[in-house]
């Protein structure tokens, strides 16, 4: 029953993934790299994904842009400036989350095609890779749009990156864990391999639940003015 579930929760992500990102080609983001994280996000939140895109995140189409006017607004997916901090604030969690998952995505199948272990535990050694590509992609996921925003030099850009991205990508990262260390004895036998429907299945709820644990940490940062809400 559990394989049954696993194949219906990673196609229905799937086909969010697709969704999102046929809809973004039609209606590019203000900036760059959320045209690749919202794809992502609907990964890991199928179907729900998106309707949070579309509350969240979708910006107009060129066609309702010419009708509308640059300086004029008609509902929230047309303008996202306007948005409830709490919205904002969800969407640089989701920013984050996007670097976050996109390298643990690559770096599942690397720990288990190499059986990577750490102080002779295999998931330890799962865990500390998938931090490592993590936090080199959620600082990337943040350097690209500070550095279209033309802030500072390539140096000043990076690490007001590592800054504005390091605590919610551990927090991103700890609930991300939290689950597995949960879900690997209760429902993978022990084992995490990258090879079977049910693991990424359970690593499909950790980064939900990765999301949810980096906000508040997101929240604290656009608060302190570390990072700006999206």
């Amino acid at each position: 029953m559990l394989t049954i579930w696993s194949w219906v929760f990673l196609l229905l992500g799937a086909a969010t993934c697709a969704l999102i990102a046929v809809d973004v080609r039609r209606r590019p983001q203000h900036m760059a790299i959320m045209n690749v994280t919202w794809p992502i996000t609907g990964l890991y939140i199928p179907v729900l994904g998106w309707w949070v895109y579309q509350k969240m995140g979708r910006a107009a189409s060129a066609d309702e842009s010419h009708q509308h006017g640059d300086h004029e607004h008609h509902g929230s997916h047309h303008h996202h400036g306007d948005k409830p901090q709490w919205q904002g604030v969800f969407v640089s969690a989701t920013h984050c989350g996007g670097g976050c998952t996109l390298g643990d995505i690559i770096a599942a199948p690397l720990a288990t095609a190499l059986g990577v272990t750490l102080f002779g535990s295999h998931m330890a050694g799962h865990f500390l890779l998938a931090f490592v590509a993590a936090y080199v992609f959620g600082i990337l996921f943040q350097y690209l749009p500070i550095r279209e925003m033309g802030e500072g030099s390539p140096r000043r850009a990076l690490v007001n990156a590592i800054k504005a991205d390091t605590l919610s990508l551990i927090a991103f990262q700890a609930g991300m864990v939290l689950w597995m260390m949960i879900a690997t004895p209760l429902f993978l036998g022990g084992r995490m391999e990258a090879t079977t429907p049910e693991f990424w299945f359970m690593m499909q709820i950790a980064m939900l639940v990765g999301l949810l644990t980096s906000w508040p940490a997101n929240w604290l940062l656009v608060n302190r003015g570390i990072k700006h809400a999206m």
